[in-house]
């Protein structure tokens, strides 16, 4: 499946707009197009069509007690096929350079190419915990994250006291996934970096890649003693 047929120029406007529903989740037209920045009229039209091709599905939405009369609005999702179309496009030929670059310069070349990839990491981290200092860092990295598209949450593990000990930054998408099946290196290289900008050790618990539902990485409370590991 692919996200145009014959008109390839709305081709880059349906994959901001699948782009759009992957990281922020089911979305209205109306919120689509607000943040899309597009007429509600060209928003209607690419759904339509994304709808179609079984990229994305509608469904009503949760009842709200401050919306007015008139039709429900519907809110748009990604289906499984549309994930998977989206991912596909860039899977193929991402596996081939890698597998070139480590013919040609061994396992520390994918390394330091996967090390290079998650540099937004500490660049982005450092601009969100200066914007948003009341962030937790598990809260300024899930920011990080899914603004590269990783559809990043926190989840806090509290103590029997009622203390936080760790946070879990889960990314429910991980947009190099079939590719970090084939090298683990690009997985390796987000829980270091991570580890790296928080400055404590970090454990990677489940992974996308891996055949979980979730990327999860462990962020201990530094208040919190811990014997934990940085590890994949």
């Amino acid at each position: 499946m692919e996200f145009e047929r014959n008109d390839s120029g709305d081709q880059p406007t349906r994959e901001r707009v699948v782009r759009s529903i992957l990281v922020n989740g089911p979305s209205t037209a109306a919120a689509l197009a607000e943040r899309l920045d597009l007429t509600p009229a060209a928003v209607r039209r690419h759904l339509e069509h994304l709808l179609t091709l079984g990229a994305l599905e509608s469904r009503d939405a949760r009842p709200s007690a401050t919306r007015g009369r008139g039709r429900p609005a519907k809110v748009f999702a990604i289906t499984d096929s549309g994930r998977e179309s989206f991912d596909q496009q860039y899977d193929d030929l991402a596996v081939q350079a890698l597998r070139y670059l480590s013919e040609t310069g061994g396992d520390e070349a994918v390394m330091e190419f996967a090390r290079r990839r998650v540099a937004f990491i500490e660049r982005d981290y450092a601009t969100v915990t200066a914007a948003h200092p009341e962030l937790s860092p598990a809260e300024a990295l899930a920011r990080v994250f899914s603004a590269e598209g990783y559809a990043a949450s926190v989840r806090s593990l509290p103590l029997l006291d009622g203390l936080s000990a760790a946070e879990q930054l889960c990314q429910q998408h991980c947009p190099v996934s079939h590719v970090a099946h084939e090298f683990p290196q690009l997985c390796e290289a987000e829980t270091e970096a991570i580890g790296q900008v928080l400055g404590r050790h970090v454990q990677r618990l489940a992974t996308i890649a891996h055949g979980d539902g979730v990327c999860t990485t462990c962020i201990p409370n530094p208040l919190v003693s811990t014997s934990s590991t940085t590890e994949e």
